[in-house]
């Protein structure tokens, strides 16, 4: 048994393909949006339910971005992508660009977690229509009514049950592909809702992990769909304090904050808006809620935010079509959702312990997006959810935790007690002016690479990312003027 580990380890430093036939999974050449070179794709097979290890079995699909130097280390980068319902495969154009200087010596794994990518796929016909009409998109009953149809149909397929989905049993699957890749220990690094399957993998399987990067933490008892309603409203706030200070937005924007509440006071009405991504002129009538989930969006990113004060202004002139189209700004396939894994999981973590949140409740905000969570959830399957799942393991070995100061999804306030949790091995770094996701900013991403090839924890908890205190906060957005004849 030892000379047989030994030979595997052999194979794994030469080559991903001769680890992966001393591990018995059969790897085959493919091609990943967005990546220039060669990867690999493999499958291992799951139960559909760990209860019944003998009955409906999925395939989880992963992609292996093999490292480029011909003396490879043996410890992969797992990346865990966030949503919940974002396929990590579909990421990986992105994410290999950001991690280049790790895929030096470093293979680069993303695995479809069940439920999206081609992992069992959990699809709403609405997540392929991204030209639907701006109703069907901003009117929560509207929502909840597609929801209701969707899972009616996902649950008459053969991996349709949807209490099968939790992050728990997810994060077995994550093991069985880094066991069936023959890799003793991995590197794990996780982006918002991925951070909570990194804390779960970090709880489950503590002896295979090397290092754990969180970039905006969203740990297992944030509860959700309350958090956000307390972090969108700070963000805003935020946004209103700055222009009331900056000379450029207080005097191109002299009384936003008053106008963004009179403009919150005239709903609902009816208005005209030219769909974002059509061009076409839609009617609708404008609620309260409908214009926060517009608003919603360019708050996780600054440079989005920045454009908030033009829009908002434009729109107490009657004019939404700027608002609109930042409330898509982040649409795209690699940003897509796969609805039913989303509330699969959300139903059977977060929503339950609503009752027991301790978040107040913002104050333009209020409750409307816990409501409507509560509602959709109300006759969505829900899986067993152990109580571990909610306790913060120590950390096993250093462990990077990220937050963004102006991040209105996983702030620092939950970045900061996960740290606590964690214990002596962790460490955390709040970067100013930086909203949701700080790891693709230059500064950061050096050091994260630095982290991860530290020869030992104590030297990756001294790496230096004070460089990114210096990031400025993006200027407020002027429209261009039309120029004369």
């Amino acid at each position: 048994m030892i000379k047989r580990r030994s030979l595997r380890w052999a194979a794994c430093l030469t080559s991903v393909a001769a680890c992966a036939s001393a591990a018995a999974i059969d790897l085959t050449p493919c091609r990943l949006k967005g990546v220039t070179h060669e990867a690999l794709c493999g499958r291992v097979q799951r139960p559909l339910d760990p209860g019944q290890p003998a009955g409906a079995q999925i395939d989880v699909h992963f992609a292996v971005l093999p490292a480029l130097a011909n003396n490879k280390l043996p410890d992969p980068v797992f990346f865990f992508a966030g949503g919940p319902g974002q396929s990590a495969i579909d990421l990986a154009g992105p994410v290999a660009a950001q991690m280049g200087r790790l895929s030096n010596r470093r293979d680069l794994v993303f695995i479809d977690q069940r439920g999206t990518g081609r992992s069992a796929p959990l699809r709403c016909e609405a997540d392929e229509q991204p030209l639907r009409p701006l109703a069907e998109q901003l009117d929560p009953q509207q929502q909840l009514a597609q929801l209701a149809a969707c899972r009616a149909r996902l649950q008459r397929l053969a991996h349709g049950d949807l209490r099968r989905y939790t992050t728990t049993i997810a994060t077995a699957d994550a093991d069985a592909v880094r066991s069936a890749l023959g890799a003793a220990r991995i590197n794990l690094v996780g982006a918002s809702y991925g951070t909570r399957a990194v804390l779960e993998y970090m709880r489950q399987f503590p002896g295979a992990v090397r290092r754990a990067v969180l970039d905006g933490v969203a740990p297992a008892d944030m509860v959700l769909p309350a958090s956000f309603s307390l972090d969108n409203q700070r963000v805003l706030d935020g946004l209103f304090d700055w222009c009331e200070h900056d000379a450029d937005c207080g005097a191109r924007h002299p009384r936003l904050r008053a106008t963004w509440r009179a403009l919150l006071d005239g709903l609902p009405r009816p208005v005209q808006i030219a769909h974002p991504l059509t061009g076409r002129s839609e009617s609708l009538l404008l609620t309260r809620d409908m214009l926060l989930g517009m608003v919603r969006t360019p708050l996780y990113v600054p440079a989005l935010t920045a454009a908030l004060p033009a829009a908002i202004t434009e729109a107490a002139s009657g004019r939404f079509d700027a608002l609109a189209g930042l409330s898509t700004a982040l649409s795209g396939p690699g940003a897509r959702l796969y609805t039913g894994m989303h509330f699969s999981v959300i139903c059977a973590e977060d929503v339950p312990r609503l009752g027991d949140a301790a978040d107040a409740q913002g104050e333009q905000f209020g409750r409307a997006f816990a409501q409507l969570y509560e509602q959709a959830c109300a006759a969505w399957p829900r899986g067993d959810v152990p109580a571990a799942f909610y306790a913060t393991p120590s950390a096993p070995s250093a462990t990077w935790l990220l937050s963004g100061a102006a991040d209105p999804a996983t702030p620092p306030r939950h970045g900061e007690r996960i740290a606590r949790a964690l214990g002596a091995r962790a460490r955390h770094t709040v970067v100013p002016n930086a909203g949701h996701g700080v790891m693709a900013l230059p500064c950061v991403r050096d050091a994260v690479v630095r982290f991860i090839d530290a020869a030992d924890d104590t030297a990756a908890l001294q790496v230096d990312a004070s460089c990114a205190a210096s990031l400025p906060h993006p200027r407020v957005f002027a429209p261009l003027q039309a120029s004369g004849p």
